[in-house]
């Protein structure tokens, strides 16, 4: 159901010297090539979606990297370049004289149909952001999303192309993104400056951001949005935890602050005092993790979802896949289906009074309940932590400590953490809770987010009961050194960092 408008492919087959250009027109699957590496003293190399190939025995010469380099237009602060009125990307590889020892010509291809899947999205006017690997298509749907909306909405849509990726290298901009206009950016470091200007100066009701990477372009997303414009933008970060765990990006999705609860209303929510929450509303609406160039996960609140993820709750996910005829299909994984029991596979039911009594976090349940069944071995998954016997969480979640996690620690409970969600890790907790046999707790080193507010904690009442003037904390990263910080400041006491590297740390005083 996709249409290829033109990958240009001549006009990069064009740049290369003879013998590469050569082999390289006469593979059969030429159409699909992804790109060409010309490495100094190597031989040059084509990669394709399923394989990789030498394209000539003779290495890579300084006179080969300088006849591709004067085809080009100049390459930029970021190390790229083009070839003009396509959408080809060249990046350079420098040695430290600057000199060019290696090249990464990419190709650029404009698809028609790349958004049908989200396209209802897209036309609801709320800002979208677009998450995954490199590689797995999200520019490529950000130039169909302009150019839809320039020309089948008519509206206003300014692109803030930073290394020309989006719209093409030259000063006219590539047919693929229609009738959306395009700022160039001089140099990546003002990529946030024009995102402001292009509000400013030009009215837009859609800004196109690729790449936001910095918290100056996160702060710029965040006033752009709140001037009304909608935005639709990618991100460094595969998935939306990824984007909560980056204290750069955080602020996209609404930030995350510590909050010291008072000992009533920690006793009232059975947590401890020191909690995470959402600092404000998110910039972004919409969050997409594009999982495959047919597969897409939607968090179609991501209020709703930072604020579950937070509290250790399951996540409502919308997932829509292309079929083979080209119709999206869709599948709501809201938390109910997390309660919905696995067909039987063996019915060997373990007696009543063995079961064990388990509480997860962050492992497959179905799979887990299958497992189960199979080994004849009786689980009875609870949802309450005081009524659990073990709780069972992923070595991912444990590291991270989400509310859940937390609270588990807090009820003292064993907890057993599973490598990963395979079913011979799955196996080894259930042999491990075998009746008859004691489970044993797998904990990971407890390094975590807890114990660094806990201490920021204690150094505070000691400072403000004036048992010491000054309290320096174990060395932390700058997120954590951030939330020690605000408890500090929550108090009325003074704080900084201190230090280089991983050693830098915080020091809290009157």
């Amino acid at each position: 159901m996709r249409k290829v408008i033109t990958d240009d492919l001549d006009a990069l087959l064009d740049i290369f010297p003879p013998h590469v250009r050569q082999p390289l027109s006469q593979q059969q699957d030429v159409s699909d090539l992804i790109e060409v590496l010309l490495d100094l003293g190597r031989p040059p190399e084509a990669r394709f979606p399923h394989r990789e190939t030498a394209l000539n025995a003779r290495e890579v010469t300084e006179s080969d990297i300088e006849y591709v380099a004067s085809r080009l237009s100049p390459f930029g602060d970021d190390n790229r370049a083009g070839i003009e009125r396509t959408l080809h990307r060249i990046s350079a590889i420098r040695n430290r004289r600057g000199r060019i020892i290696g090249l990464t010509c990419r190709v650029g291809r404009a698809v028609f149909g790349t958004i049908k899947i989200i396209d209802d999205l897209v036309q609801s006017g709320k800002s979208i952001l677009l998450l995954g690997k490199p590689g797995i298509g999200k520019t490529t749907m950000l130039r169909e999303v302009a150019r839809v909306l320039a020309d089948d909405m008519k509206k206003r849509v300014i692109i803030v192309d930073t290394s020309n990726e989006i719209a093409g290298d030259g000063d006219i901009p590539h047919p693929a993104i229609g009738h959306a206009r395009r700022m160039q950016v001089k140099t990546p470091t003002m990529q946030h400056a024009v995102m402001i200007e292009a509000v400013e100066n030009h009215m837009p009701e859609v800004i196109i951001i690729d790449e936001i990477g910095t918290e100056l372009e996160a702060m710029a997303a965040r006033t752009i949005a709140e001037r009304g414009v909608q935005l639709v933008g990618t991100a460094h970060g595969n998935t939306l935890e990824n984007l909560m765990m980056n204290p750069t990006l955080s602020d996209l999705i609404g930030g995350i602050q510590s909050v010291t609860l008072s000992d009533e209303e920690a006793k009232r929510r059975g947590t401890q005092k020191s909690i995470l929450e959402r600092k404000s509303p998110p910039t972004f609406d919409i969050v997409v993790e594009i999982q495959d160039r047919d597969r897409v996960a939607i968090h179609p609140d991501v209020s709703e979802a930072v604020d579950a993820t937070l509290r250790g709750q399951p996540v409502p996910t919308e997932v829509r896949w292309m079929d083979e005829n080209g119709e999206v299909k869709t599948v709501s994984k809201a938390p109910s289906v997390l309660t919905q029991k696995a067909p039987p596979v063996m019915e060997r039911p373990a007696p009543a009074e063995s079961k064990s009594r388990i509480a997860v976090f962050g492992v497959n349940r179905l799979k887990l309940e299958q497992v189960a069944r199979e080994m004849g071995i009786g689980l009875d998954i609870v949802d309450n932590l005081r009524d659990a016997s073990l709780f069972v969480t992923s070595k991912n979640y444990y590291r991270r400590k989400p509310q859940r996690v937390r609270d588990a620690e807090e009820s003292r409970i064993p907890i057993y953490v599973l490598r990963s969600n395979t079913p011979q890790q799955i196996r080894q907790l259930l042999n491990a809770i075998r009746p008859g046999q004691r489970g044993q707790s797998q904990l990971v080193p407890n390094n975590g987010l807890q114990e660094a507010l806990s201490e920021a904690e204690e150094a505070v009442e000691k400072v403000k009961a004036g048992d010491e003037g000054s309290i320096e904390l174990t060395p932390q990263s700058a997120y954590i050194r951030r939330l020690q910080h605000l408890i500090a400041q929550r108090n009325d006491l003074s704080s900084e960092s201190l230090g280089k590297g991983p050693q830098r740390r915080v020091t809290i005083f009157k």
